[in-house]
């Protein structure tokens, strides 16, 4: 118990963390810190194609092969499946609309989330593989997909839908899914690392390594600005939603553990396939939401994915998942 404590004490006084948490405090304490919208573009834009070219570098030296493809399956499966199930128990206390929403954003990751996890393994030279980052980009969209599957069949519609409405949102929402920038982006970086292979990498590594830390840290800085103006939304959403944003994760974290425990996961991608399971969506699912399922309140879903499930994954899910994996996995 004392090596875990140690961790996640590790883990909250990294500096990527202690920036989320200053982050929080300068907008809970008033001050006119901000970061242009701009730049906060840029800088997700910038760690999207690191680890997404970081990732099929990693991959095209493993290379495509039963070991590589299966994790990238469960993935899909792990997504497709958790809106079922969540949205099954939402539906008892919310609107058909909001928890079809937020099934589908707990059905979906978080790629900051996945990137946090992924500079901790560095951090600590625990070694994943580029399969991890092609799973985290076919996550996206199943969820998306599921949930407002799900929403049609209880018979939510867009406002004046006509007969002919669902098929034409479903054809929106797959675009959206598909096309949305930070997916394409990742999954081009994906591909384009995996044609280059090293050779490629060595090309862009001064600009797409060693800034990584740096640049996350200033997108943490952001989030945690941005997670405290969500909070004063969590009083409206009751103890019953707050619950769920800790403790689904949770459930979903070690469902994932034993997966990749079946799967004879390596430690590192155990880790990034438990963070991808027990994460929640806060930019995909939204953008696909406004189009598909305009009913759907966003002071709901938005605020428990970005405001509570993101920093306790970052804070203290991360290392309190590395933990069990250690000692399930058997290691010292």
């Amino acid at each position: 118990m004392g090596l875990g404590l140690d961790l996640v004490l590790d883990n909250l006084l990294t500096p990527p963390v202690l920036f989320f948490g200053l982050g929080m405090a300068a907008t809970l304490l008033r001050s006119d810190l901000e970061i242009p919208l701009a730049v906060t573009r840029g800088l997700s834009l910038y760690l999207l194609f690191s680890i997404g070219m970081h990732g099929g570098v990693e991959l095209a030296a493993a290379g495509l092969s039963l070991v590589t493809l299966t994790p990238m399956l469960a993935g899909m499966v792990a997504s497709a499946l958790i809106p079922l199930w969540t949205f099954a128990i939402l539906r008892r206390r919310l609107e058909t609309a909001d928890a079809a929403a937020i099934a589908a954003t707990y059905g979906s990751i978080s790629a900051v989330t996945f990137i946090t996890a992924a500079s901790f393994l560095d951090a600590r030279q625990i070694g994943w593989s580029g399969s991890m980052v092609a799973a985290m980009a076919l996550m996206e969209s199943p969820a998306i997909l599921v949930g407002v599957l799900l929403a049609r069949r209880a018979g939510v519609t867009s406002p004046g839908a006509t007969a002919d409405e669902p098929r034409e949102s479903m054809g929106a929402l797959l675009r959206e899914a598909v096309l949305n920038g930070p997916v394409f982006l990742l999954v081009g970086a994906l591909t384009i690392g995996l044609v280059t292979g090293e050779e490629g990498w060595e090309s862009v590594a001064p600009f797409a390594y060693e800034p990584f830390r740096g640049v996350l840290c200033l997108f943490l800085l952001d989030m945690g600005l941005i997670a405290a103006r969500r909070l004063a939304a969590l009083r409206e959403s009751g103890v019953f939603l707050v619950g769920f944003a800790i403790g689904m994760p949770l459930v979903h974290a070690g469902l994932a553990i034993a997966v990749a425990r079946a799967l004879a996961l390596d430690p590192g991608d155990a880790l990034l396939f438990t963070v991808l399971c027990a994460s929640a969506s806060y930019i995909a699912v939204p953008a696909a939401v406004r189009i598909s399922l305009p009913q759907a309140n966003p002071s709901l879903f938005l605020p428990m994915s970005l405001a509570v499930t993101f920093p306790f994954n970052v804070a203290l899910g991360i290392p309190l998942y590395l933990m069990l994996i250690e000692k399930l996995w058997g290691l010292p």
